[in-house]
C-alpha cells in the first residue's frame, strides 16, 4: 500500500525545465504544454526588460523581408518573434507600429492589445502590455516611443477573450506575467485560441496579458546564444491546413530581444 507522502509524489506534476540563459535578461524554456497531445510543446523567451533591450526589425526601414533566423543574425538578436500580422504590401502591420520616429502605420484600429517600450520619461516601466480599452490607456501609449499594436488573447488580470469557434492554428503571441516581464510564447500545434489560452493560463508562467502576433506557416521564432533554434508553424484552419510546413517564411515586421 502506498504512503500518502508517495502517493502524492507520484500524482505531482514533473518538474519544468529549466530555463536557459539566452543573453542578460532574456532566458528560455522549452515546457509540456498539454496533457491530451503529450507531443505539444510551448516554447517560452521571458524577457527582463529592466535589463535586456526590446527592438524591432522592420522591411518598411530595412527594405528587405527576412525569415526570424535572418532577422535575428542581422540585428544581433538572441531573440526574434513576429511583432504581428501584417497587410497585402508586405510591409504594413495590420495595427499600430510606431518605432521613435519611424512610423510603419500610424492608426490605431479595432484591435485591443498594445506592447509599448522606450518610455519618453523617467517612471515609466520600460515595457508592458497594454488593454486599450482600458481609460487612459492610448494616453498611456502616446508616453511611449514605440507602440505594437495586436489582436487581444487574454487581458488583465489573466482573462482569455476568446470563445470556442472551431479554428485553429500554429500560433506565436507576446505576453506579460505579473513580474512585467514580456514572454515570446511559440507552439506549433494547431490550436483554437480559446484553448491555447486556457492551457497558457494554466501553464505556471503568471501571464496576466496576451496577444496574438501571427498564426500558421508564419508564426515563428528564432534563438541565439546558448540555444541556437529555428521553429516555425504550419497547420492553419482555411489557409494551409496540414503539418508539413518544413521552414520559416520570409516576414517584414518582428520583435526582438538583446
Amino acid at each position: 500500500m502506498l504512503t500518502f507522502a508517495l502517493a502524492v509524489w507520484l500524482c505531482a506534476e514533473p518538474p519544468a525545465a529549466q530555463w536557459t540563459q539566452l543573453a542578460a535578461g532574456v532566458e528560455y524554456q522549452a515546457r509540456p504544454f498539454d496533457h491530451d497531445k503529450p507531443k505539444a510543446t510551448l516554447q517560452v523567451v521571458r524577457v527582463d526588460p529592466m535589463v535586456a533591450t526590446l527592438t524591432l526589425g522592420m522591411a518598411s526601414k530595412d527594405g528587405k523581408l527576412h525569415t526570424a533566423s535572418a532577422w535575428a543574425d542581422q540585428l544581433g538578436l538572441a531573440a526574434v518573434i513576429n511583432a504581428g500580422m501584417f497587410s497585402t504590401d508586405h510591409k504594413s502591420n495590420v495595427g499600430k507600429l510606431v518605432d521613435r520616429e519611424h512610423v510603419n502605420n500610424a492608426d490605431f484600429n479595432a484591435y485591443q492589445s498594445a506592447l509599448v517600450f522606450n518610455p519618453k520619461k523617467a517612471g515609466l516601466p520600460k515595457a508592458q502590455l497594454l488593454d486599450l480599452d482600458d481609460k487612459g490607456a492610448k494616453e498611456v501609449a502616446a508616453q511611449y516611443a514605440t507602440v505594437v499594436q495586436n489582436l487581444r488573447l487574454i487581458k488583465g488580470q489573466g482573462e482569455s477573450v476568446w470563445k470556442p469557434n472551431g479554428r485553429a492554428w500554429s500560433e506565436s503571441a507576446v505576453a506579460q506575467d505579473k513580474q512585467g516581464r514580456i514572454l515570446f510564447l511559440f507552439v506549433r500545434e494547431g490550436y483554437q485560441m480559446s484553448d491555447f489560452n486556457r492551457l497558457v493560463l494554466a501553464s505556471g508562467l503568471e501571464v496576466v496579458r496576451a496577444m496574438h502576433v501571427e498564426g500558421g506557416p508564419e508564426a515563428s521564432l528564432s534563438l541565439r546564444g546558448k540555444a541556437v533554434r529555428d521553429y516555425f508553424g504550419s497547420f492553419e484552419t482555411g489557409f494551409f491546413e496540414r503539418d508539413s510546413n518544413d521552414a520559416q517564411w520570409e516576414l517584414p515586421n518582428v520583435l526582438g530581444a538583446k
